[in-house]
């Protein structure tokens, strides 16, 4: 495996940090999944573009540009021989000292991996999976944006912790007044009555690209409704169909919610509608790898 790392690609082996590095010391830093399919980094852009925006969101400064950084993403796949990949990609805040201040830190430093990733089986996407709600809380966006794609995951990670002692795989994350916002990865959506519906950014929603491929295809493609607005637990039990939406999850089926079954606790229509069309998506389009 090779990790483009600074400007150069090492091994696995060789990749490495110093433990001053912020990013490791406070979780100061940022990055973003990445999918690579058929030769092709989907939706590069949006991704770059959204690392650009957290980036300026904590103050960092990354130290090259954007089209570096489109050829550095290329030549780590390049360079692994993938076909297809999962690749993440950190800026840290770089190599300081042992106080808060980034102003100690003298250069940032760039991380990308390329590997490939499975968070769930193919019997989940073709059955559908369950999930439960938790009592750990989203972070306040007046405290943090959730749109801050940041090294620290220790909220997520707390809920995720929650949903594994629960026996089940993922976890529905409300915000502080008591609204579905996200999972701890990914994305969720709900479909009533032939309206998709998703939690909106302004109540603590990643504004997710897969996210957003989903209900570009449900607008144009399906010709379905979209409305993003707040969503309650009650929502979700008694919703016709459900489905989350991630990088690396792509788009999955949810039939159990809090030991409630959604819908006939079966993948909906849409839901699968919505899987075949996204998965067409993903091999047709995209910045192509060579």
């Amino acid at each position: 495996m090779k990790i483009y790392l600074d400007g150069n690609l090492v091994e696995k082996e060789d990749a490495k940090i110093s433990v001053f590095d912020h990013g490791l010391l406070y979780g100061d830093g940022i990055f973003e999944g990445i999918r690579a399919y058929n030769g092709r980094v989907f939706r590069l852009k949006e991704h770059l573009d959204r690392l650009w925006d957290s980036a300026k969101a904590i103050n960092l400064t990354i130290p090259i540009d954007k089209k570096e950084m489109e050829k550095a993403v290329i030549k780590t796949f390049l360079a692994n021989k993938f076909s297809e990949a999962y690749m993440r990609l950190v800026v840290t805040r770089g190599c300081g000292n042992l106080g808060l201040d980034p102003g100690n830190c003298v250069m940032p430093s760039v991380i990308i991996i390329a590997d490939s990733i499975s968070l769930y089986s193919e019997e989940l996407y073709n059955n559908g999976m369950e999930i439960v709600s938790v009592s750990i809380r989203r972070i306040r966006q007046d405290s943090l944006s959730p749109n801050t794609k940041s090294l620290n995951y220790l909220n997520n990670i707390l809920a995720k912790i929650q949903a594994t002692r629960s026996g089940v795989m993922e976890a529905i994350m409300l915000n502080s007044e008591g609204y579905v916002v996200e999972c701890t990865g990914d994305n969720i959506f709900l479909v009533k009555d032939d309206i998709l519906y998703t939690p909106s950014p302004s109540d603590g929603a990643l504004a997710g690209i897969t996210r957003g491929a989903a209900i570009e295809i449900a607008k144009n493609k399906l010709k379905i409704p979209v409305k993003e607005e707040r969503i309650s637990t009650y929502d979700v039990y008694t919703a016709d169909e459900c489905f989350l939406t991630g990088t690396a999850a792509e788009i999955i089926p949810v039939v159990i919610a809090d030991s409630r079954q959604i819908g006939d606790g079966k993948p909906g229509e849409t839901t699968l509608k919505l899987i075949k069309e996204f998965r067409s998506l993903v091999r047709l389009t995209g910045t192509p790898i060579r």
